[in-house]
């Protein structure tokens, strides 16, 4: 009976154990102790919200329509003489070691186009779109619903992917100035999990795994140096209400952003109640929980509405408190996959409108953002 009772005992110590270690690695995040450079971004793009919304576009200063690798080039800049405030980029091959990412951007043009940004004193955003660690696919390989499962705390490939996940942080902390400063940037994993389409989406994955995930991530990052990154949870349009929005969210100690990726397709209509009620959604959860709010994507893919910017997307920032809105890429390998006007494009006046309307913020208007 003493020898039953002391097994018993040891396994159930061990049990213990084993949990409070997958506690230990999932959920206890440490405090976030940003640079005196991100902790300044983030107390000014807190008082920007609800006076001026910053616009972005992804790798705009890397390729655009016709030119890539061009010193300096940037399709906005052509269109109005100004360079977005917000630059962002795909960290999507990285993982496995790649010299390019999943778009053929190199990651050393990458750092260097990061620190150009911050230099001329824009803000920089990262997503990225890894590789599905258990099949080779790419992002959108949804063919196997385990791979969450997989990467997190007791997963097959858990220790793999914390390789993965150490290259972000290498590049991540590679980052710097010439004078050593780590450039803040906002991090957006994970993003656009409300949807199926990539192989963390809602329904390849529990809730409770997606919001292991996120913390092992921000866990990983912020033991690792990450002080200079502010992280974004980045939905689809797909929630209703603030409850369906939050149902996978990881927790206030690792967020420091909410947004969402909303684009339009054939429905005009679809897409302005869509946004409105997204805008409606983020600037609550992000009035209670104090987090900074963002369009983190968007966009008409060929900007076929000539008044698009002035009639559709400034009317919708102008009604709640954004930090910025970002538009998807202007692709140089794809004929008609372009969310930023260019020289010549049909929506080119009315952009240089929307430049010049006070609530819009690009470069030149920003001031001290990291001081």
């Amino acid at each position: 009976m003493n020898k039953l009772f002391t097994v018993i005992t040891l396994a159930c110590s061990l049990l213990l154990a084993s949990s409070a270690m997958a506690q230990d690695c999932c959920m206890n995040v440490p405090a976030a102790k940003l640079t005196k450079e991100a902790a300044a971004l983030v107390k000014n793009m807190t008082k920007t919200q609800g006076k001026g919304c910053m616009f972005g576009h992804h790798d705009d200063t890397v390729y655009g329509i016709g030119w890539e690798n061009e010193e300096g080039r940037s399709d906005v800049k052509s269109v109005c003489g100004d360079y977005p405030a917000v630059i962002s980029f795909d960290l999507g091959g990285i993982e496995q070691g790649n010299a390019n990412n999943l778009d053929g951007v190199a990651f050393d043009k990458i750092r260097d186009e990061i620190v150009k940004q911050y230099n001329r004193g824009g803000v920089v955003s990262l997503s990225w779109h890894l590789r599905n660690i258990t099949t080779g696919g790419d992002a959108w390989d949804t063919s196997d619903s385990t791979v969450v499962k997989a990467i997190i705390p007791g997963g097959a490939k858990h220790k793999l992917f914390m390789q993965w996940l150490s290259r972000v942080s290498d590049f991540l902390n590679s980052v710097k100035t010439k004078k050593g400063v780590k450039v803040p940037v906002i991090f957006r994993p994970w993003h656009e999990h409300t949807g199926s389409w990539f192989w963390w989406g809602q329904k390849l994955c529990s809730a409770d795994d997606y919001k292991t995930l996120w913390r092992m991530t921000v866990k990983y990052l912020r033991e690792h140096g990450g002080n200079q990154l502010i992280f974004a949870y980045s939905s689809g349009v797909e929630p209703q209400n603030e409850a369906d929005y939050l149902e996978r969210y990881p927790g206030d100690d690792c967020v420091d952003l909410v947004g969402f990726d909303a684009y339009e397709y054939e429905s005009h209509k679809d897409f302005v109640d869509n946004l409105d009620r997204m805008l409606r959604i983020v600037d609550g959860v992000g009035q209670k929980r104090q987090k900074l709010v963002a369009l983190t994507e968007a966009g008409y893919e060929a900007l076929p509405d000539s008044l698009w910017w002035t009639g559709t997307l400034l009317p919708a920032l102008k009604k709640y408190r954004l930090v910025y809105a970002l538009v998807w890429r202007n692709a140089r390998e794809k004929k008609n996959h372009y969310y930023a006007p260019y020289p010549g494009q049909k929506s080119a006046a009315d952009f240089v409108t929307f430049y010049k309307d006070p609530y819009t913020l690009f470069v030149s208007d920003l001031k001290n953002m990291y001081k």
